[in-house]
C-alpha cells in the first residue's frame, strides 16, 4: 500500500464512510494534514443510508459539496400515507421552503454519497487508502501510535489525533476502552432496492397496518425504490427472497403493488447504543462509532456527518496552533446531547411503529387514519416536526463556545443557534446566506453601511482566522445585500440596527453583540 509507513500526520481518520469522508473534506478545506484509511478494499455498492437532511446539505455547502449532492439526488417533498380505506397526502417540509436552500428530504444512495465525497478527496490529492485495517493504538504525551494491517504487512502511523469513524463495531472505540452500552430490539427488518409497479413516483409511500409500517422511498439508482418493512417473526432469520417480500406486501395493502427486479435484498436488526464518551485523550469517536439507533426519521448518517463537521474545524484550529486543546472539549459537550436526543426520539418512534401489543396492533392503523391528517393541518406542529427531522433546530446555546457579548441583543438568533438562512445578493448575484458562508469563521457586520468602514479591520491576535463581511439592506462596495430585510429580521435586527455575529465554520453563531465595537469578538477569539 503506497504511502503507508511509519510517519507522523496531524489526524488519522479510521473509516471512509460518510462521516469519515466529511471529516476529511473539512480538514482538507482548512489545510490540515490527515490520512483516511478503511479496511474495505472497495467502496460500498449498496444504498444503505438513503436520506440526507437539509442541515447536512447546509454544513457541506461551504466545502463545495451541498449543491453537488442535491443535484445528484431525488428531492422528495410529499409523503403519501396509505390507510385501509383512504390515503393522505402530507407535504414534507412545506414549513421550511423559505428557511433553507434545501427545503426537502434528499434521497441519494449511500454509495453515490460516498463516491462524490471520495472523488473530491482524490481530486485534491488525498485519496482514501483502502485495504488498511486498524488494529490497536497507544498514546504518549506527543502523539498516538496506531498499528494497522495491510496486504503488505503491518504498518505504524503516528498522529496527533485519531478519529474513529469506523462504525458500530469500531476498533478504535474498543482499543480506547470506551464502553458502548445500549439495547438490541427483537424485531428484524427487510430492506430491498427494487422496482415496484403501481407506485406514484416522486413520493414517499407509507402503508399502515396492524403489523406496523411499510415504506417505499424514491431511490432512482440502482433501482427506483427502496423498500423497508418489518420481517415476519418466522422469516426473521432467513435470507429474504422476492417471493417472501411480495407476500409481506400483501399483509399491508390490497393495492396492486407488484415487486420485481431486486438489486439488493437483505435482513437487518436494530440496536440503540451510545458511547459513554466521545473522547479519550487524543482519540475521538464520530458517527456510528459513537451512536447507533433505529432508522426512524432518517437521522443516522446525518448525525454522523454533523459530528464530523463539528469536530473538524476544532481539530484544524488546534493543529494549526490557533487554539488551545481545551477547544476540543466542546466536541463532546455539544454533540453528546444531540446523540442522546436523537436516540430518545428514534427509540420512541420505533416502539410506536413496531409494537406487537394486541391492543396497539388494533389501534395503530385506525387511530393514524384519523389523527395524522388532523394533526398535520396544524401549522405549528408541522413546523416543529420540520425543525426536528431536518436537524435545523439543533443548537449549542449551553456550549462554552457560545458567548453573548455586550451590549446584548434580543432573543432571536442567539449565540449557539444556527445562523438563520435567507435570500441575499452578493456582487449582484442572488444567493443565500448559507450558500455564501466560507469554510472558516465569518464575522457578519450588520447594519447601515455608514456604521462600518469600507474595510473592517478586526485586528487583534487572530485576524487571519476570520473573513469579515458587511451585511446591510443597502448596497455598497463588498457589501452582502439583504434586499428584503428578511435576513436581518431573522437575526432579530431592524435595518437601522448595528450588530456583529461571529459565525463558526459549521454555521452556528459563536458570538454576537450589539454595536460596532469589536473588542468583545477579539476577546472571544483570543479565548480560543
Amino acid at each position: 500500500m503506497a504511502g503507508l509507513d511509519e510517519s507522523t500526520v496531524d489526524v488519522l481518520i479510521v473509516g471512509a464512510g460518510p462521516t469519515g469522508l466529511a471529516l476529511a473534506a473539512q480538514l482538507r478545506a482548512l489545510g490540515v494534514g490527515f490520512r483516511i484509511v478503511d479496511r474495505a478494499t472497495d467502496a460500498v455498492h449498496e444504498s444503505r443510508a438513503l436520506a440526507i437532511q437539509a442541515r447536512t446539505l447546509e454544513v457541506l455547502t461551504p466545502l463545495g459539496l451541498g449543491a453537488e449532492l442535491a443535484a445528484q439526488g431525488d428531492a422528495a417533498t410529499v409523503l403519501l400515507m396509505h390507510f385501509a380505506n383512504s390515503t393522505a397526502e402530507i407535504p414534507l417540509f412545506d414549513e421550511g421552503f423559505d428557511e433553507t436552500s434545501f427545503p426537502y428530504l434528499l434521497f441519494l444512495s449511500q454509495a453515490k454519497t460516498e463516491r462524490i465525497l471520495a472523488d473530491r478527496l482524490a481530486q485534491a490529492g488525498t485519496p482514501v487508502e483502502r485495504g488498511v485495517e486498524f488494529r490497536t493504538l497507544a498514546h504518549d504525551a506527543g502523539a498516538v501510535t496506531s498499528t494497522l494491517d495491510t496486504a503488505a504487512g503491518e504498518v505504524v502511523i503516528r498522529s496527533r489525533y485519531v478519529v474513529g469513524c469506523d462504525g458500530a463495531h469500531s476498533a478504535v472505540r474498543h482499543s480506547s476502552g470506551i464502553r458502548f452500552p445500549g439495547t438490541a430490539f427483537p424485531q428484524s427488518f427487510v430492506i430491498a432496492d427494487l422496482e415496484a409497479d403501481a407506485l406514484e413516483t416522486g413520493r414517499v409511500h407509507v402503508y399502515l397496518a396492524a403489523d406496523g409500517m411499510m415504506f417505499f422511498f424514491p431511490l432512482g439508482s440502482p433501482a427506483t425504490w427502496r423498500m423497508l418493512v418489518m420481517a415476519s417473526p418466522t422469516a426473521a432469520t432467513e435470507a429474504p427472497t422476492l417471493e417472501a417480500v411480495q407476500a409481506i406486501v400483501g399483509r399491508y395493502t390490497t393495492d396492486p403493488v407488484v415487486l420485481r427486479d431486486p438489486v439488493w435484498l437483505t435482513n437487518f436488526t436494530v440496536h440503540s447504543r451510545r458511547a459513554e464518551s466521545f473522547r479519550a485523550g487524543p482519540v475521538f469517536l464520530a458517527g456510528d462509532a459513537a451512536h447507533i439507533h433505529s432508522p426512524a426519521g432518517a437521522q443516522g448518517m446525518n448525525t454522523g456527518i454533523q459530528d464530523a463537521v463539528n469536530l473538524g474545524w476544532k481539530l484544524a484550529l488546534v493543529c494549526q496552533g490557533l487554539a488551545g486543546e481545551t477547544v476540543l472539549d466542546s466536541y463532546q459537550s455539544e454533540r453528546l446531547p444531540v446523540a442522546r436526543s436523537v436516540l430518545r426520539m428514534t427509540d420512541r418512534a420505533f416502539r410506536v411503529a413496531t409494537s406487537r401489543n394486541p391492543l396497539f396492533r388494533w389501534f395503530r392503523p385506525r387511530a393514524a387514519a384519523v389523527v395524522v391528517p388532523m394533526a398535520l393541518r396544524i401549522r405549528l406542529l408541522r413546523r416543529i416536526g420540520f425543525l426536528v427531522v431536518s436537524q435545523l433546530g439543533i443548537g449549542y446555546r449551553k456550549s462554552p463556545l457560545s458567548v453573548e457579548g455586550r451590549p446584548r441583543l434580543g432573543r432571536r438568533a442567539r449565540a449557539g443557534d444556527r445562523l438563520p438562512d435567507s435570500a441575499i445578493t452578493v456582487n449582484g448575484h442572488a444567493t443565500t446566506l448559507h450558500r455564501s458562508l466560507p469554510s472558516g469563521f465569518c464575522l457578519l457586520c450588520c447594519g447601515p453601511a455608514g456604521e462600518w468602514p469600507e474595510h473592517v479591520e478586526l485586528g487583534g491576535p487572530r485576524p487571519a482566522l476570520v473573513q469579515v463581511i458587511r451585511l446591510s439592506s443597502a448596497g455598497g462596495p463588498g457589501v452582502w445585500v439583504d434586499p428584503t430585510q428578511q435576513a436581518l429580521r431573522r437575526m432579530g435586527l431592524r435595518p437601522a440596527d448595528t450588530a456583529q455575529f461571529l459565525v463558526r465554520p459549521d454555521g452556528y453563531i459563536g458570538y454576537r453583540a450589539r454595536g460596532a465595537d469589536l473588542s468583545g469578538v477579539r476577546a472571544y477569539l483570543e479565548s480560543l
